[in-house]
């Protein structure tokens, strides 16, 4: 029995991937735990780099460009794993091949190009999900449970950061400005997905940056402001190492995550108004980082498909949309301009 069951029927639902990097590696990884579904092709630039994906991770096919695998029968979806600039491309050729898509966070580059994606994949009647694979966790689940339950009573804050230092090396994608680079579209996906969650779209937004050494976003901060008076405190930086931790308080009490919030390894402390706690710990061989959970957004996925329904309601396409509105507007604020863009 595999940790995780996807729903699905006999026959399972392949996959095939566009890019051949880290992520790509641990989407094929954590599919692999999963029962109905399986990786069957990878594309690449080229064609060594797409055999040596392929062997390293046991997958049976593979292709020497994005085209040759979107047109694989092989395929029935397909996992964007490319650079940020190149999502849209890329799930739009997937979409017009007629393929399911799931499209790495950040979905786009901005709210247009994400449109674009999102009404391709609607005309197409194909499913489509960003793999904001933290919302799909456990704790995520439970977190959200507490909220609808009203735990904490009303929610009027939250507070979130998620700051990694990376080496200072100018051809490191996070620095690039040709990649989509800086700590916002890679890092501050995460907290403004996480407030979106919670909150749902924002009334303002103010947010402030300081530039890496290249000039993209190295630390960016935000206030969100909602039309009940709540606000959201959100951080995130490539160039210090924040504690990772999340909060949210309501009129009757509060919810904590632990460090690496956004991981299958975190807890969650539920402290109510009369000082009482409740502690909910993560799900058994979960460790930090994305290791072995990026399974649950497969899974959902999956069931998805399986189901003939065209988007998840747990990430639904028009939050999507909305998110990226609002990376649009800190980026306008921050003067954080890419090419093309």
């Amino acid at each position: 029995m595999t940790e995780v069951q996807a729903e699905g029927a006999v026959a399972p639902l392949r996959w095939g991937i566009i890019g051949t990097g880290g992520i790509a590696a641990r989407f094929a990884a954590d599919t692999a735990l999963l029962d109905g579904t399986q990786v069957t092709a990878v594309g690449s630039r080229t064609v060594e780099r797409a055999a040596g994906f392929a062997a390293d991770q046991g997958i049976p096919a593979h292709h020497g460009s994005y085209q040759a695998l979107v047109a694989d029968p092989s395929v029935d979806a397909v996992y964007v794993a490319t650079p940020h600039p190149f999502h849209a491309e890329h799930a739009l050729l997937a979409i017009a091949a007629g393929k399911h898509v799931l499209v790495e966070k950040p979905f786009t580059m901005n709210a247009v190009e994400a449109r674009t994606v999102v009404e391709a994949a609607r005309r197409a009647g194909v499913f489509c999900m960003e793999a904001m694979w933290t919302r799909f966790l456990p704790h995520m689940t439970r977190l959200r449970e507490l909220l609808a339950e009203g735990a904490i009573g009303e929610v009027l804050a939250l507070g979130v950061d998620q700051g990694m230092r990376f080496q200072q090396d100018p051809e490191h994608r996070l620095f690039a400005f040709e990649l989509g680079g800086g700590a916002l579209l890679d890092l501050g996906i995460y907290p403004f997905s996480f407030a979106s969650m919670v909150f749902g779209a924002p009334q303002t937004v103010r947010a402030s940056a300081s530039p890496a050494f290249t000039g993209v976003d190295g630390t960016t901060s935000a206030v969100l402001t909602y039309g009940n008076g709540a606000h959201a405190v959100i951080l995130c930086s490539a160039t210090v190492a924040t504690p990772m931790k999340a909060w949210i308080a309501g009129t009757e009490g509060r919810v904590e995550l632990d460090r690496q919030w956004y991981s299958g390894s975190s807890a969650i402390t539920l402290t109510r108004a009369d000082g009482s706690t409740e502690r909910f710990e993560p799900v058994e061989g979960m460790v930090r980082g994305n290791a072995k959970g990026m399974r649950y957004q497969v899974a959902e996925a999956v069931a998805r498909i399986r189901a003939g329904e065209l988007e998840s309601p747990v990430m639904p396409l028009d939050e999507t949309i909305s998110i990226m509105g609002i990376l649009d507007e800190v980026r306008d604020q921050i003067g954080l301009v890419y090419p093309e863009s």
